[in-house]
């Protein structure tokens, strides 16, 4: 997830790019790969419309929310209009290198990155802003619902000190543990903890799978757990949160990432695409443009996915429960 005042992951321009080409070396699928959805379903039914032979290029960024939309958008490029896609596997801030070297044609699901959007698509003018994908994003810390319960006041900040002992931890060195994810989320969690004059200690996960598992640990077991998470994310249904209070978030205040000392922004997530491969028009560029969906549409497809359904299971079963949703998305 992402915004501007983000912890960057720590990628020189070599490596960078190293990893952009790696990364880029995803699957391709044609639309043979999977036989378009049977008759009755409604929406995967229409013929197929030619979208040219290269292939679509979607950045996959790691977070299983981002990978349902991957799932429904490639399911529809290539069993509605016979599209060949390639699905690129990748971080946050690659994907946006990708627009410049053709690489990349589109990211499904950006979490503000100004400066990224400043670069790319103001000064550079290789990408394009495509509009909402209709997910609203969350981003905070919070603690399994039951310790809300028995320990008053643990969602706000100001008591944060007071329970710090109960989240020490044999690698948070004498403090509270706040856990976070992979190191190439946004966070701007050590300033905060700095700048709030909180004892604890951060610690990464390495990955949103690693946190999810400690949220259910932390509620099956009913030990304590504070970390960072965020919203869209299917995990909060099945094992219950509280967000904690910080202090509130102003226009600007996240403005120095090392003097951030309140809560995150609101997200209005969008979607990205190539300048070049937007310009040239065409059913998948219009489709593109036009995908609009719910963060409970989300969750469903990455519950799903999570549960260990294929892409192209838990996009059928998605679509064929949405018709009109894809109908609309396809103009029809």
């Amino acid at each position: 997830m992402a915004h501007a005042p983000r912890k960057l992951a720590a990628v020189g321009l070599l490596a960078a790019a190293a990893l952009m080409l790696s990364a880029c070396a995803g699957s391709t699928n044609t639309p043979a790969a999977s036989s378009p959805a049977e008759s009755g379903g409604g929406a995967t039914s229409a013929a197929p419309v030619s979208c040219g032979s290269a292939p679509i290029s979607i950045a996959e960024n790691p977070w299983v929310g981002y990978s349902a939309d991957v799932a429904v958008v490639d399911y529809v490029l290539r069993n509605n209009l016979g599209c060949t896609t390639k699905i690129s596997k990748v971080d946050e801030q690659v994907s946006w290198q990708g627009f410049a070297t053709g690489q990349i044609d589109v990211i499904l699901e950006n979490w503000g990155h100004e400066d990224l959007a400043k670069k790319y698509i103001t000064e550079q003018k290789v990408a394009v802003d495509l509009g909402s994908n209709g997910n609203a994003g969350v981003i905070g810390w919070y603690v399994p619902k039951f310790m809300a319960v028995n320990y008053p006041g643990i969602d706000d900040w100001n008591n944060l000190n007071k329970y710090a002992d109960l989240f020490k931890t044999a690698e948070s060195g004498g403090k509270g543990q706040l856990l976070d994810g992979d190191p190439s989320y946004v966070t701007n969690d050590e300033a905060l903890v700095k700048n709030l004059k909180l004892n604890y200690a951060v610690k990464y996960a390495g990955s949103e799978a690693a946190e999810i598992t400690a949220l259910q640990s932390a509620t099956d077991n009913k030990t304590p757990l504070l970390m960072y998470f965020y919203e869209p994310q299917w995990a909060l249904a099945k094992y219950p949160v509280v967000k904690v209070k910080l202090p509130p978030y102003t226009v600007g205040c996240d403005a120095d990432p090392k003097k951030v000392a309140c809560d995150y922004p609101p997200y209005l997530l969008n979607k990205v695409g190539r300048a070049a491969f937007v310009d040239a028009g065409g059913p998948a560029a219009n489709f593109i443009k036009a995908f609009l969906w719910t963060n409970d549409d989300q969750n469903q497809v990455a519950a799903a996915i999570q549960g260990g359904a294929t892409y192209d299971d838990a996009a059928k079963a998605w679509i064929d429960a949405n018709p009109d949703k894809v109908k609309a998305w396809l103009g029809q």
